[in-house]
């Protein structure tokens, strides 16, 4: 039998594919990861994988001074969406996939963490992110993108407007977190970036309560959107 294979793409070891792996491997996709840290990243050819899966990052797409990796995914990532194979990005990854498809990403006025709904408009209640509509899910970001021409975009929040786009049934980006809910690194992310927490209006305490309480059903939620998603991939 031969499986179908799904690249992970890892820019920080504590932001993985957390709750979304098990829809991926239920959908017959033998998972691999890669860290950027790789040497071998440099040299990847991202059109090769079935699917391929791009994660979340503290660092922003305009800071490839200090990450030249980042130069290098977006050129690959641009060869992968040219040929339409089918990819994720998640956060920083759908930072990434819009600047590849020439978009601008840049710095925007307000971080959004937290739990909260996205406002998944009507044109796509029918879209696989139907399964997101009325349920909090985990904000994380301070960057936002232009959107990109040719996409369609899907959903907003009421601190960002692009919050998820799609280009045909291949293509999706999701700025928002609904992977985590249910894995301990939420911790880590908490320790790493306290002054977001509090930026944002939190404090800890009131993020792990918010993880505690809301965090199974955002994972729910996100399982069963990239479900559908896959078995809809062209």
């Amino acid at each position: 039998m031969t499986h179908k294979t799904a690249l992970i793409i890892r820019h920080v070891p504590y932001e993985g594919v957390a709750a979304y792996r098990e829809p991926i491997e239920s959908a017959g996709y033998r998972v691999d990861r890669i860290d950027v840290s790789d040497p071998v990243f440099a040299s990847l050819d991202l059109t090769r994988h079935d699917l391929v899966i791009m994660m979340g990052g503290p660092m922003g797409v305009y800071e490839q001074d200090n990450y030249p990796w980042i130069a290098t995914q977006i050129e690959r990532l641009a060869e992968r969406l040219a040929a339409d194979r089918p990819t994720l990005g998640v956060c920083l990854g759908a930072q990434m996939m819009a600047a590849a498809m020439g978009a601008e990403v840049y710095p925007g006025p307000a971080k959004e963490v937290g739990f909260h709904p996205i406002r998944v408009h009507d044109h796509a209640l029918a879209s696989p992110l139907r399964h997101l509509v009325g349920v909090p899910v985990l904000h994380w970001h301070g960057d936002t993108f232009t959107l990109p021409e040719g996409v369609e975009l899907l959903a907003s929040s009421h601190v960002y407007k692009h919050q998820a786009f799609r280009r045909g049934p291949n293509i999706l980006a999701l700025q928002f977190h609904a992977e985590m809910g249910l894995d301990p690194r939420f911790n880590d992310w908490i320790e790493q970036w306290p002054e977001s927490v509090i930026e944002a209006g939190h404090d800890e305490a009131s993020m792990r309560a918010a993880h505690d309480r809301l965090g199974p059903a955002a994972v729910a939620a996100g399982q069963a959107m990239i479900a559908e998603w896959l078995k809809g991939l062209a």
